[in-house]
């Protein structure tokens, strides 16, 4: 079956929707009258959750049916979303869904550390149709992706274990996307170095 592109903006609609989707339920849904602080913390992540994990499933039917093709890091992403918001809300517990992140990030790592143990590249795999590059570019990125997974994954494991349910909520929202983006920035470098030129096929 032919895979489809989609304009890059729906796409970023696609893969940051769903997060937003998860914010906003979050800040504007209430708690019950005469909740402590981590009761309304937690009433509130419920909610959240309940929303986010339907959400997220949504966002893969449409890219499903707009490109053919599901990207194999969303349903990655969409797997553990599903296994860690259920037992959230199955256990009324908010640690699962917390820990979803660190979850995720060590499993990319592991994934991307075991290709290279092997000589091999698995972001060249999912990601050489939009980024073209040399071998050699191609591991470098990939070491340096598999480190900056690890970060996130400890930085994620500080923020919630250390600060609020709001703090984290905020943190997962808006400065784990930023990170991402700005470490993708930071390889700019890399890009430009190893990039293969239209001469070159």
């Amino acid at each position: 079956m032919e895979k489809k592109k989609i304009h890059p903006l729906l796409k970023l609609a696609l893969e940051m929707g769903p997060i937003m989707v998860f914010f906003i339920a979050y800040k504007f849904s209430t708690a019950p009258d005469g909740a402590s602080d981590e009761e309304r913390q937690l009433a509130k992540m419920l909610f959240a959750t309940g929303i986010f994990i339907p959400t997220i499933l949504i966002s893969l039917v449409i890219s499903w049916v707009l490109t053919r093709s599901l990207p194999k890091m969303a349903v990655m992403t969409a797997v553990i979303v599903v296994v860690m918001g259920g037992l959230t809300l199955w256990l009324k517990d908010d640690t699962f869904i917390k820990m979803k992140p660190t979850i995720l990030y060590t499993m990319f790592a592991a994934i991307l550390g075991f290709g290279l143990m092997r000589g091999q590249s698995y972001l060249q795999y999912m990601m050489e149709d939009s980024m073209p590059l040399q071998p050699e570019g191609w591991t470098i990125f990939t070491k340096r992706f598999a480190l900056f997974f690890l970060c996130l994954a400890i930085v994620n494991e500080v923020v919630w274990r250390g600060f609020s349910t709001d703090v984290w909520v905020n943190f997962k929202t808006f400065a784990l996307p930023v990170a991402m983006f700005a470490f993708i920035f930071s390889q700019m470098g890399v890009f430009s170095k190893y990039a293969i030129e239209e001469t070159e096929e």
